[in-house]
Formats: structure tokens, sequence, C-alpha cells
């Protein structure tokens, strides 16, 4: 494991590198809003990903690493994302596809940096669909917007909702709630699995 800093425009980020042997793509993960890269279906996710041969960097946005646990405006989030996605490729990632992904908070920056930061797949974990008992401000657009192949970890019981099935989006439920901690064997399975499907035709 690995850790490096990485300077954006509005303080410095940070990526915990887990890397593999011989990587097929890099995977890059999300904390969710007030919440670490230590999160149960993070670190679920990210054994997943090596297990498929991919690369993983869980990355932590300026104001977690400055200490604060109130996010950024989305602007922000946004932006830094995608300097820490264009830094990680040029040092570490050179010439692997990248796949965007993240928990809550960090899978709607996933999906609305992807076609900018030129993912070539995105990881939802436990997406917000709307805030708990609002379905009136629905976030499936951004959802929606994501044109590459898409999976989405929801828990069966998560108070922000159920997301929308797509053609080019897999959803998987798991028992419980937003967390996704009751089964982290299974998350990592089925990220495994995706994920080595998903590439196939790039390798």
């Amino acid at each position: 494991m690995t850790s490096t800093a990485i300077e954006t425009a509005y303080g410095p980020a940070r990526a915990e590198l887990h890397c593999v042997p011989e990587p097929r793509a890099a995977l890059l993960l999300g904390h969710g809003a007030g919440g670490g890269i230590g999160a149960p279906d993070l670190v679920a996710a990210a054994r997943g990903a090596r297990a498929a041969g991919v690369h993983v960097a869980l990355v932590e946005q300026p104001y977690r690493v400055a200490g604060r646990r109130a996010p950024a405006p989305a602007a922000q989030l946004d932006a830094a994302w995608l300097t820490v996605a264009e830094a990680l490729a040029k040092e570490f990632f050179a010439d692997l596809p990248l796949v965007f992904g993240g928990r809550s908070s960090g899978a709607r920056v996933a999906c609305r940096t992807s076609a900018d930061g030129q993912a070539v797949a995105v990881v939802c974990l436990a997406f917000p669909v709307h805030p708990p008992g609002r379905p009136d401000k629905s976030r499936q657009p951004e959802l929606d917007a994501v044109q590459v192949p898409t999976l989405v970890v929801q828990g069966e019981n998560d108070p922000f909702g159920r997301p929308e099935t797509a053609h080019h989006r897999e959803i998987v439920f798991f028992p419980g709630d937003h967390s996704l901690k009751r089964d982290a064997s299974g998350i990592a399975r089925t990220v495994e699995e995706w994920l080595d499907r998903i590439l196939r035709p790039l390798d």
C-alpha cells in the first residue's frame, strides 16, 4: 500500500494505492459525504477489484484531508476528483483504462465526472437516489447521464431509495441499509465478477 498527496485547487487530496502485479485497469473509489475510505463496502469493493487484476486508489477529498466532515460543494468535489484522476493516471496508472467509483456522495461524483474523466465504467455503492423521505428530490438523472457500463450495489432497505435499471446498468441488491456492511464478501465477489466481465473486451 502506498499513500500519495495530490494538490488540487481546493487543497491537497490523498490517495491510498493498492496495486496488483499485472493490472488490467485502475479503479478510483471515493468516500461518502461524512465518512472515510475505511467504509466496509469501499474496502470490500477494493478487495474485489484487486482480485480482478485491477489497481485501486481510495481517494480522500480535500475537505476530509483537512479534517472537515461537512462536504464541499459538488462543483469543488468534481473538480478535485478530476485533478486526482489525471495526476494518478500520469504517475501511477499510465495507459490503463480508468474506472470511477465510490459510495454515496462519492458515487455521485463518479457519475458526474465519468465523461470528462474518460472512465470506461462506473461502480456505485449505495447510490443516494434521493434524501430519505424526499423522493421528489431525485438524483436519478446523475445516474442516467452515465454512458458507460455501470454497476450499482444497493441495500434492499436503503432509505436513500432504489435506482432504476437501464440497458448498460446492473443493480445488485444486498440485505441491509445505506451502510452496506452486512455482506462484505458478497460485495467483493460482485465487484470482482462484474469488473472481470466488462474489462474482458479491453484486455
